[in-house]
């Protein structure tokens, strides 16, 4: 949440952004509720107008009501950079980012008519429903979530290319084992088949036909049971650290707290531990 206006502002700004930053109060709320079924209006629109009986018949509405959600997520866009203490923080953060986002695939179909079918990232702006229904809490335990994968990403990083190290060295193998006659006609396809079976998930397009390559399968489809447990193993253990590293606000859902942390520095209101 932005930063509050200074008392200098004009009444009007001032009531702008009560109603759009602040969900506490009732025209706060009814505009964020407003603003989520509008999202969700869109997003079916535009889900819609990929259905092929539907756009041959009503493309044109579709249309219209597509670019009547975008310019006024364009003119929301705009009050709130307006609105905002701190305009280039708003935009900075991660709301301001999807806010965006929310608006340009549209202008973007412009220029390539496909490229409007991204409005649907637009359903990510439904997020706020956390702060309206005060489900801040819930909040602070996405970002334990968070910091839990940021510090597994470096250990995450050197398994995956341990894999596909690996997933190479199979392709080859089963290249030279199975050949162009039974569909692996190279490295590459031989790689495909090691990462879909490596998986677990099996799609059958290509399988081996020889005993060599039957048995090599077996082998391959036994360690990718293992190699599924690693990472879960890796953010688990991060995810039981991360957990212990603060407080949450149950308001803000600020999470940067010290472990005796009995007041949020940010907003005042009272803070719990993290871990239950």
């Amino acid at each position: 949440m932005p930063q509050r206006p200074p008392d200098s502002w004009p009444k009007w700004r001032r009531t702008l952004y009560e109603i759009i930053f602040e969900a506490e109060t009732p025209a706060g709320k009814a505009f964020d509720v407003s603003l989520i079924v509008a999202i969700l209006l869109s997003v079916v629109v535009v889900s819609l107008d990929t259905v092929e009986p539907v756009h041959a018949r009503w493309s044109r509405l579709l249309l219209g009501l597509e670019w009547g959600f975008t310019l006024l997520f364009s003119a929301e866009y705009i009050l709130r950079l307006v609105t905002a203490p701190r305009p280039l923080g708003y935009a900075r953060s991660f709301f301001g980012v999807v806010d965006l986002l929310a608006v340009l695939p549209t202008y973007f179909g412009l220029l390539f008519p496909p490229g409007r079918y991204l409005v649907v990232v637009r359903a990510l702006r439904v997020l706020r429903i956390f702060r309206i229904l005060k489900l801040m809490e819930y909040v602070g335990e996405a970002a334990v979530l968070g910091r839990a994968l940021r510090a597994s990403r470096y250990k995450i990083t050197v398994f995956v290319f341990a894999v596909l190290t690996l997933v190479l060295i199979i392709g080859a193998m089963m290249y030279l084992v199975e050949g162009p006659a039974h569909g692996f006609t190279s490295i590459p396809r031989g790689a495909y088949w090691g990462i879909v079976t490596l998986t677990t998930v099996g799609y059958g397009d290509i399988a081996p036909q020889t005993t060599l390559g039957q048995a090599l399968a077996s082998v391959v489809m036994i360690m990718g049971y293992g190699i599924i447990a690693v990472p879960t193993g890796i953010v688990t253990v991060e995810l039981g650290r991360a957990a212990g590293a603060g407080a949450v606000c149950r308001e803000c859902g600020a999470t940067d707290h010290g472990q005796d942390a009995r007041f949020c520095r940010r907003c005042g209101a009272r803070v719990e531990p993290t871990s239950r």
